[in-house]
């Protein structure tokens, strides 16, 4: 004895609704996204490789949120193919933000440190 497979039957496709705003009403918030890499203020990473904050595991980090550094100065390290490549302040002032965490990837381009 065989068995047939059952016919197949197809729903017509209906479009998805669509939600329109009633007139009048404000549309809600969208947050700005934060170009962080056009600040003037931003270091970026100039190759892909690993950030590390600190010179070696268990000491205290080249700088961080609230530092004065000096341009030129070491702000972190990033290891590319087993090489150690410091990593220094394109300006003088204070970090106001650390983008980056230990021991984190990081690309060609991204956002390390704000020094303001």
């Amino acid at each position: 004895m065989t068995y047939a497979a059952p016919p197949m039957q197809y729903m017509p496709q209906q479009a998805a609704p669509t939600s329109i705003a009633p007139a009048g009403s404000v549309p809600a918030a969208v947050p700005a996204v934060e170009d962080l890499a056009s600040n003037p203020g931003t270091l970026t990473s100039p190759m892909v490789g690993t950030a590390y904050r600190s010179p070696e595991p268990g000491k205290p980090p080249f700088a961080d949120v609230g530092t004065k550094v000096s341009e030129g100065q070491t702000v972190l390290i990033i290891e590319a193919m087993k090489t150690m490549n410091q990593i220094p302040a394109h300006r003088s002032g204070t970090i106001t933000r650390m983008l980056v965490d230990d021991a984190q990837p990081v690309e060609y381009g991204e956002p390390l440190v704000v020094i303001e």
